[in-house]
């Protein structure tokens, strides 16, 4: 069942172009859904697998399973599928050399090593294949049920997928949860081996608040990147596939996480404790129960090009009494034109204990009548 709130609340919405052919944008503390294009279609990774690796790792040393001083062994399939000889990024790690784990992620995240995903995957779980696994496994684990993955590295393997919208909550899920390793994806560059390498994020270097995350590249999918900014007290994350160049994917993801800074402005659509609506109750003490959020709901607008926003509350009725305070009835759904742009769990604000026996017999009847006229 929806119900539409009684009154569309006014709001602007924004044209905006991107050359990319797959792109998602959110705003990091409302959810706000800022920029959708082709945002669940699957992808082959590339090097952005690279973020999942680099979670599974975070979550273990969190864990206690390992630490930042913990070794690792270079083996011979290592140093041959992501050393030099391999033609691929890289961070020269010796044969037969061990490693420490730090050494390791900064090789990942700042030179987007292969040898050190693959040294990493071997060392936490026998091989790449049982690597990879948990990789898929701790995926579902967040939430990202379309995401598949057959190695660490995002080197092209049948059946590796992703998506934009995978992407961006992952991305978000690191900034969250890991502050203390976040901060390697903003450094600027890593000296291994007496070789310094850069970052190859493009957006580090533009002066515009970005700090992360990661780039991609394969010739099925193009050119790929998962970026954020932040500043003024904002942040936004952004994942972009399907560019031609490594000039248009720095260029348009500029753009669209500048854009998704400036032509938004936050708006509270409900304050903490506001009435959001009512639901209707089947057989209770109260023909009705009123729903809210666990805090204010807002919301990031467009502030050009105006439009009508309107805010649906969803729920499957009819809800049978008795209902207890605190559970969760539905679900509060903001669309900006045809784009549903946030989602708000909504719950019972009191408890709503069974009716009197004629009340019941009543709204028995009242659903016999209804259902015959459906």
């Amino acid at each position: 069942m929806a119900l539409t709130l009684a009154q569309a609340l006014p709001a602007q919405a924004q044209l905006f172009e991107t050359k990319a052919k797959e792109a998602f944008m959110v705003d990091a503390e409302t959810g706000s859904i800022l920029f959708s294009k082709e945002p669940d279609k699957p992808i082959p990774p590339a090097s952005l697998a690279k973020l999942m690796t680099m979670e599974v790792v975070f979550n273990a040393i969190k864990a206690g399973r390992y630490t930042l001083d913990d070794t690792f062994a270079v083996s011979e399939n290592a140093w041959r599928t992501g050393g030099a000889s391999s033609g691929g990024s890289t961070m020269f790690a010796e044969l037969k050399s061990t490693i420490r784990l730090e050494d390791l992620i900064q090789g990942v995240v700042v030179q987007s090593a292969n040898d050190g995903c693959i040294i990493i995957a071997e060392g936490m779980a026998g091989s790449e294949e049982n690597f990879a696994a948990l990789m898929t496994e701790r995926a579902r684990e967040l939430g990202l049920p379309e995401s598949v993955f057959k190695n660490s590295t995002g080197l092209p393997a049948e059946g590796q997928v992703v998506t934009a919208r995978e992407l961006v909550q992952l991305a978000i899920h690191i900034w969250r949860n890991y502050p203390e390793f976040y901060k390697y994806y903003s450094q600027r560059d890593f000296t291994w081996n007496k070789i310094t390498q850069r970052n190859r994020n493009p957006l580090l270097a533009m002066d515009i608040g970005a700090d992360g995350l990661k780039t991609g590249f394969t010739e099925e999918s193009g050119y790929a990147i998962v970026g954020s900014i932040s500043r003024d007290g904002r942040r936004v994350f952004a994942a972009l596939s399907g560019m031609t160049s490594e000039r248009e994917r720095a260029e348009e993801t500029r753009k669209l996480l500048e854009w998704g800074m400036r032509a938004f402005r936050k708006t509270e659509l409900f304050a903490e404790n506001e009435v959001v609506a009512e639901a209707g109750v089947y057989g209770g003490a109260k023909s009705g129960v009123a729903l809210k959020a666990k805090g204010p709901i807002s919301i990031l607008l467009p502030i050009t090009n105006r439009d009508r926003l309107t805010a649906r509350v969803v729920y499957d009725g009819p809800i049978i009494a008795p209902v207890e305070e605190g559970t969760q009835i539905g679900t509060l759904r903001v669309m900006i034109g045809d784009t549903l742009s946030q989602e708000t769990p909504l719950y019972a604000s009191e408890s709503v204990g069974l009716g009197p026996l004629h009340q019941r017999a009543l709204d028995a009847v009242g659903e016999l009548l209804v259902g015959w006229l459906r």
